[in-house]
């Protein structure tokens, strides 16, 4: 491999010739004497107003705390780690606070800005090799290998708090638009109950009055064709392709079983589906009416027909026998249903936008943590 005028290659990649590698025993204090381990039952009886962390989050508030400052935090043990590129590696703790056993307290030795270089640095860092295992459980990272793992370091400060502070501020751009999401998911919440809670004069009948036909696609859900030319509905979020179709209709789709059980998807035209997909068509009132009503209603009445320990699925008749309250009214199901779909698509929206600023900061993290672009 070639390596660039000014770059030189290393045991953890290639990187500038003015940064260095350090061992995290070298840049960074592992502060664990601070952590407070308490149990869990002990943990709800102590409902406060300081955050408790594990490994990937807080998981309580209590009574009182015993760190103050910015602290960084990486887990000691636990599943987390086996699914480290959607679960952060790591996360950054600051005020007055408290950390369980379950997680490392990581301080920079030299300046402050070290801790969050080191948050920024393994936040989605592939740390197995350096991993034990619990016996066939959970994977382990122990204090005596934590300080051995290389951590590429830029020599000054400058360079070291311009990179941080770019990231944070991406990361201060998403924690916001999460917080814009939540509190407009949860205005749409309140929209749904109360407009489509029955009202005087409104009709209340069973799904399978109003849907004039309710069935099921017939193929396997590995029927998809990767360059077909109509729509192919599993029971995954996302549709797939195939090169026949058995329906041309308006139809709702819902999904059957699996991870996805109860998500529903609106489509016109030509398409196809497996069996455990099911398909309504013939609609006596406003489809996106029933839509929005089954969005709100149906995962509760799956729920409540599963035995404890079961995998939810769909029956027939969990949507068929399925009460449906709604006004008379066409011009009136049409009005609730363009409000709370047009809320809706303005929060898929800012979901889209908010996938596409964490893919955004994830360039940043490769570009900037590794030298490759350099901001001084």
């Amino acid at each position: 491999m070639v390596v660039k005028e000014g770059y030189k290659q290393t045991e953890i990649g290639i990187i500038p010739n003015d940064w260095n590698i350090k061992s995290i025993n070298e840049a960074f204090e592992i502060c664990n004497n601070l952590r407070l381990p308490i149990s869990e039952d002990v943990r709800k009886t102590m409902q406060g107003i300081y955050p408790y962390y594990g490994p990937t989050k807080i998981q309580d508030y209590i009574n009182n705390y015993r760190v103050k400052g910015e602290f960084a935090l990486i887990g000691e043990d636990g599943d987390h780690f086996l699914k480290w590129r959607e679960i952060p590696m790591t996360q950054i703790a600051f005020g007055k606070f408290n950390v369980n056993n379950h997680a490392h307290l990581i301080k920079g030795k030299i300046n402050i800005t070290l801790t969050s270089w080191f948050y920024y640095f393994f936040n989605n860092r592939d740390i197995t090799q350096h991993l034990t295992r619990q016996g066939a459980g959970r994977y382990k990272l122990s204090k005596s290998t934590l300080v051995k793992i290389p951590c590429v370091i830029p020599s000054t400060l400058a360079e070291q708090t311009v990179i941080t502070n770019a990231l944070f501020d991406a990361d201060k751009l998403i924690t916001g638009l999460e917080k814009l999401i939540t509190k407009k998911r949860n205005i749409e919440q309140g929209a749904m109950q109360q407009l489509l809670q029955p009202k005087e004069g409104w009709e209340v009948r069973k799904l399978g009055e109003v849907v004039g036909k309710v069935t099921t696609g017939k193929l396997d859900a590995n029927a998809m064709k990767e360059n077909g030319e109509f729509r192919f509905y599993t029971c995954a979020k996302d549709y797939y392709f195939i090169d026949e179709y058995a329906f041309d209709t308006e139809a709702l789709l819902v999904s059957g079983n699996g991870a996805n059980v109860g998500y529903i998807y609106y489509y016109k035209g030509k398409f196809n589906a497996c069996q455990r997909t099911y398909v309504l068509t013939d609609f006596d009132i406003d489809v996106f009416y029933i839509k929005l009503f089954l969005d709100s209603y149906l995962k509760d009445r799956i729920l409540t027909e599963v035995s404890a320990g079961n995998t939810p699925y769909i029956k027939m008749d969990t949507i068929t026998d399925m009460t449906i309250h709604f006004p008379k009214s066409a011009e009136e199901q049409t009005r609730i249903a363009a409000i709370l779909s047009d809320m809706d698509a303005e929060l898929t929206a800012l979901e889209q936008k908010l996938e596409k600023y964490k893919k955004i900061k994830l360039g940043m993290m490769q570009e900037l943590l590794t030298g490759k672009t350099r901001l001084v």
